[in-house]
């Protein structure tokens, strides 16, 4: 057992055995917390206060530790705490990643924002490596400025209650105004650190700020503070006056609802599909989202668009708001309803299967 503790308290030795012990497990802990616990809602205090936080310590941290290398600061006991710092930073961007991993991935489309949602968890599982590199600022830099621009894509519309490309630009332009500001102060602190690597760190900014345009305008990022909480093909929808939906679904086996593209809908003649979706926003956000059914024609190998569907959703339900569009008499073969928001950003997809059969099928009722 005493080889798994720290063998002296030295700041060095207590490093080294947080980042080899310590980390791995506080990475596992950290994500279910904030999955579980922590980060349930993007529209709640307590979760935005955790992420300011968090970018609070890293950022306090990089002005720390470039006073100490330069330096600035000569304090004994503040020098003996120096290797622990780089540690800190991590722990704090550590923090960042898993937070933005867990509220991305609850918005994200496999189909269209899996690039985004990956780069996140690269950079998660990557930070527990990176405590090195946290030394040198124009690394610091970068990583802040990343982290900073996630939170603001989400935060902003939260804060003015409404979404849109427009609040994209916002969030892009106030992360490049806040870390200006930063790097003055950094600047006003350190002067000969700022010249020595502001050509470097402009150019880091400006290839990740392109990066995350070039995300955003291809759907590539999640709609974030969109999130589809539930979503299916039904073969009845009734609402009650209670506000409770009871859907028809067919039953199947419960393992079959975790297995994708393996749903199938029994039609019969003059039977009508229902799609079904309930699509969270934060309190206050009101917007329009689309459902667009498509069929796969096998001779072109392409989706086809039979129908759209447009209704208004009014966020503060933690359940999402519910809504859903039907088609009459579908054909047989392979359909799809992508479940999108008005400005074309994919929030989810039912993938769904038509079979043509003379009876109806047995049913189950789902409430929601």
């Amino acid at each position: 057992m005493r080889k798994y503790l720290p063998k002296s308290f030295e700041m060095d030795e207590l490093a080294q055995w947080y980042m080899r012990y310590i980390s791995p497990f506080a990475l596992i802990a950290g994500f279910f917390a904030d999955n579980l616990i922590l980060l349930r809602r993007v529209d709640v205090w307590t979760s935005n206060a955790l992420l300011f936080s968090y970018l609070f310590i890293a950022a306090t941290c990089i002005v720390v530790l470039n006073l100490i290398t330069t330096g600035r600061i000569r304090a004994k006991w503040i020098l003996n705490i120096t290797p622990l710092i780089p540690v800190v930073a991590q722990f704090a961007f550590g923090g960042l990643f898993s937070g933005y991993l867990s509220l991305y991935s609850r918005s994200a489309s496999f189909a269209t924002s899996w690039i985004f949602v990956v780069l996140v968890a690269a950079l998660l599982i990557g930070n527990e490596r990176f405590v090195r590199h946290y030394m040198k600022f124009s690394f610091q830099i970068s990583v802040l400025f990343a982290v900073l621009f996630s939170f603001l894509i989400f935060f902003l519309p939260v804060v003015f209650r409404s979404i849109g490309p427009y609040m994209f630009v916002l969030s892009g332009v106030t992360s490049l105004v806040l870390i200006a500001l930063f790097l003055r102060f950094i600047g006003y602190l350190i002067p000969e650190l700022l010249k020595r690597e502001r050509t470097r760190v402009a150019r880091i900014i400006a290839v990740i700020f392109v990066v995350f345009n070039i995300l955003f305008f291809t759907h590539a990022i999640p709609p974030l503070p969109l999130a589809l909480k539930t979503a299916g093909i039904y073969h009845s929808v009734e609402r009650t006056q209670d506000g409770i939906f009871h859907l028809g679904a067919e039953s199947q086996p419960w393992y079959m609802n975790y297995i994708p593209h393996t749903t199938v809908f029994h039609h019969t003649p003059g039977s009508i599909a229902y799609a079904y979706s309930a699509v969270f926003a934060p309190t206050g956000v009101s917007t329009v989202i689309l459902h667009e059914w498509q069929r796969y024609d096998e001779a072109t190998g392409e989706w086809i668009k039979k129908a759209t569907v447009r209704y208004p959703i009014i966020g503060g339900r933690d359940g999402g708001y519910r809504g859903y569009s039907f088609i009459k008499d579908i054909s047989e073969g392979g359909w799809r309803v992508n479940v999108i928001t008005q400005y074309g950003q994919l929030i989810g997809r039912i993938s769904f299967t038509v079979v043509d059969v003379s009876t109806p099928v047995p049913q189950v009722d789902v409430e929601n």
